[in-house]
C-alpha cells in the first residue's frame, strides 16, 4: 500500500488528457472509461487498487451492489510517479496479468515523453511497445481507440 498525498500538476494533466483523449472516443459505443476513483478487484489474489485510467467495453461487472468494485478491465493505464514506479512495474502488474479480461496495461511517464504499452498474446503471453516520440500514436486496439502522445502530453511541463 502506498500513501498518496496528492499528485502533480504533470499527472493530472497527463490522466485528464488520457481520459478525455479515450472518453471522447468512447462515445456512443457500449465502452465505459473511469479514472483514479474506480477500485479495481484483482481476484485472483485479492488486490484492490486504484488505476489512474481503466476502460471496457463488456457490460460491467462489480464486486458488490456499490458499483464502486470494477472485475472487468480490458484496459488499465498508470501515470509513472517517483513513489510508485517500481511498483507499478513489478508487483501490481503481477497482480494484472491475473486479471483474464486485462488486455493491455500502459505505463505513462510524467518527467520525459515516454510510453510503455503492454499487449497480451495467445497463451497470456505479454508483448511490450514504447516510444519516446511526441509524433507517434499508440493503438489501444482491444478498446479501438488511439492516443497521439502530442495529446497525452499537451500542456505537460517539464
Amino acid at each position: 500500500m502506498f500513501a498518496m498525498a496528492g499528485a502533480s500538476p504533470a499527472h493530472n494533466e497527463i490522466t485528464l488528457n488520457v481520459a478525455s483523449e479515450i472518453h471522447s472516443q468512447l462515445k456512443k459505443r457500449p465502452c465505459h472509461v473511469y479514472t483514479n476513483d474506480m477500485r479495481v478487484k484483482v481476484s485472483a489474489t485479492g488486490l484492490y487498487t486504484y488505476p489512474d485510467i481503466v476502460a471496457f467495453c463488456d457490460p460491467a461487472r462489480f464486486d458488490d451492489n456499490q458499483k464502486d468494485t470494477l472485475l472487468n478491465s480490458t484496459v488499465i493505464i498508470e501515470v509513472l510517479s517517483d513513489s510508485t514506479e517500481a511498483y507499478d512495474r513489478g508487483k501490481k502488474f503481477q497482480h494484472y496479468r491475473t486479471l483474464e479480461s486485462l488486455q493491455e496495461y500502459v505505463l505513462i511517464a510524467q518527467h520525459e515523453c515516454r510510453v510503455e504499452q503492454y499487449i497480451r498474446q495467445p497463451g497470456n503471453q505479454w508483448t511490450l511497445k514504447e516510444t519516446h516520440d511526441l509524433s507517434e500514436v499508440i493503438q489501444l486496439s482491444s478498446i479501438q481507440c488511439q492516443l497521439a502522445l502530442a495529446d497525452i502530453y499537451d500542456k505537460v511541463s517539464g
